[in-house]
């Protein structure tokens, strides 16, 4: 299943197909004054690469000046489980980080983590 399968029942589910539709989503996302809740990031997105959106849409809500608490939950997700990438991730601020194959429980968990209220 994918994770737009899992999400989908929970509320409006955007995808984007690559890293910088990812990031035009958001800068549009933000100019409205909506910005994501969450979101999910693949590592290897054509393009740009998940790390390379991760960090533009971090400094797309620091110039939104959006503090820790109101920016976006992102969560990264990666076939790979190399820690150089879960490291990378770290760096630019991620909120997780799963390795998949991704289960839904494995996924609401991680997102329950983050102060969303998802039933069981």
């Amino acid at each position: 299943m994918t994770l737009n399968s899992f999400l989908h029942p929970l509320g409006e589910v955007d995808i984007a197909v690559n890293g910088n539709e990812a990031v035009m989503a958001v800068k549009i996302a933000l100019k409205n004054n909506q910005p994501y809740d969450f979101i999910c990031l693949d590592i290897l997105m054509p393009e740009v690469d998940g790390i390379m959106a991760l960090k533009k849409i971090r400094q797309l809500e620091a110039q939104k000046g959006l503090n820790s608490e109101k920016r976006s939950k992102i969560i990264m997700t990666s076939a790979v489980s190399d820690k150089k990438y879960v490291v990378a991730a770290v760096q630019a601020n991620c909120s997780g980080f799963l390795v998949k194959p991704i289960t839904k429980d494995r996924l609401f968990n991680e997102i329950r983590k983050h102060g969303f209220d998802i039933p069981e």
